[in-house]
């Protein structure tokens, strides 16, 4: 960390990770597919937004905490699944759990506890289910799930997942097979050798099968040979019937997907577009997020990823319906500026930001935000 460098808004961590990261690492976190259309539409989508403050409430106390999935969490804003997070952090900022080394996934874990929100871990993680829960214990955790071609992989993930105390399945259904991202393709991304995905066996291609680019992308070149592209509505019924876990349905896009999240027995809806990383061209999330919430009418909740800098954006989206908002990228910016204490900044920056952003819209309580609070920019070229 350079000691120089004073961090006052998400963006900071951006700037200093560009200066301080790998640039094959940094290009792989940062990109979006192709030409990068909607990666800039997440973030201008919610710009175009207006907020209609209302005065004098007496907003002297104010309450940010929420249930998540009936779990309880200090603000609603949780920790998305981000993979191969150890390059972010490569030194790893060694600390101590439970006598055990603790790096960049558990250090992530610990900002999410210590903040007291929920952490979703990615399936292709480079720690691994067991560690991160034995690291937490008392943590909030979700398990990212893709379904590989051998299905008895999947069902082993989502076993081991219920044994180490996660809460929810999160299932990303965008991703038969992975974007196009250009960096990447450039660079012929790769996993660095020292690492592999530590939920599979050191000697197993699903673990090192990153290691190597052929061609293009490895990352891409993995998921086409491992993840099962013939996946449909049906395999939500086969995973229900495997585990007790709640389903989070995770890259919803459409009024139409939404209602077949829930007649297949979805718990809640995360509405994505797998952060700008697949479909170029697709909406940002924040802008079908009402089509989402008009289709499901309060039949489970939803969720919301892609493009929250702000915690302006956070009230944002609670005002168009999200029960709750999720962040990768910042997170992973966090901790290449810090490790645990710089993931815990990012956090903590988001929920005091929020904090002001509803004291400033007439906001007690979460409860408090509404519909009400939100336009888009040409209401008032109307007037």
């Amino acid at each position: 960390m350079d000691q120089e460098t004073r961090m006052v808004c998400l963006d900071d961590f951006e700037n200093f990770a560009a200066k301080h990261l790998n640039k094959s690492a940094f290009d792989y976190y940062r990109s979006g597919a192709n030409q990068e259309q909607t990666l800039r539409e997440n973030i201008e989508a919610f710009r175009r937004l207006k907020l209609r403050p209302r005065l004098l409430r007496n907003v002297s106390c104010r309450d940010l905490s929420t249930t998540i999935l009936g779990q309880p969490v200090s603000f609603p804003v949780g920790v998305a699944p981000t993979a191969m997070q150890k390059m972010a952090h490569p030194d790893g900022e060694v600390a101590t759990a439970r006598g055990k080394l603790k790096y960049t996934f558990w250090e992530l874990c610990d900002a999410a506890a210590a903040v007291g929100t929920v952490m979703t871990l990615s399936t292709i993680a480079t720690s691994s289910i067991e560690e991160v829960a034995e690291a937490k214990p008392n943590g909030l955790l979700w398990f990212q799930l893709y379904i590989y071609r051998d299905r008895k992989v999947t069902e082993e993930l989502v076993r081991r997942a219920e044994n180490a105390g996660y809460r929810a399945l999160v299932l990303t259904i965008d991703t038969p097979m992975f974007g196009l991202r250009l960096p990447d393709a450039r660079n012929k991304f790769s996993l660095p050798r020292h690492l592999r995905m530590a939920n599979f066996g050191e000697l197993d291609i699903k673990s090192n099968g990153i290691q190597e680019a052929k061609k293009e992308s490895g990352l891409n070149e993995y998921a086409a040979s491992l993840f099962d592209p013939s996946i449909t509505w049906k395999d939500i019924l086969w995973l229900k019937e495997i585990t007790k876990l709640p389903l989070v349905v995770k890259g919803v896009l459409t009024a139409e997907d939404a209602k077949l999240a829930l007649e297949y027995g979805a718990s809640a809806i995360l509405v994505s577009n797998h952060g700008a990383r697949q479909l170029d061209g697709v909406p940002a999330s924040v802008e079908v997020l009402p089509e989402i919430v008009q289709a499901v009418r309060g039949r489970c909740e939803i969720y919301l990823d892609g493009g929250v800098r702000t915690g302006t954006d956070v009230l944002k989206a609670l005002a168009l319906g999200a029960r709750a908002v999720f962040v990768g990228r910042p997170l992973l910016w966090g901790l290449v500026y810090n490790g645990e204490q710089g993931a815990i900044q990012v956090l903590q920056m988001l929920k005091k930001e929020l904090d002001l952003a509803m004291a400033l819209a007439g906001c007690s309580r979460i409860s408090d935000i509404s519909s009400a609070l939100i336009v888009k920019s040409e209401f008032y070229s109307k007037l």
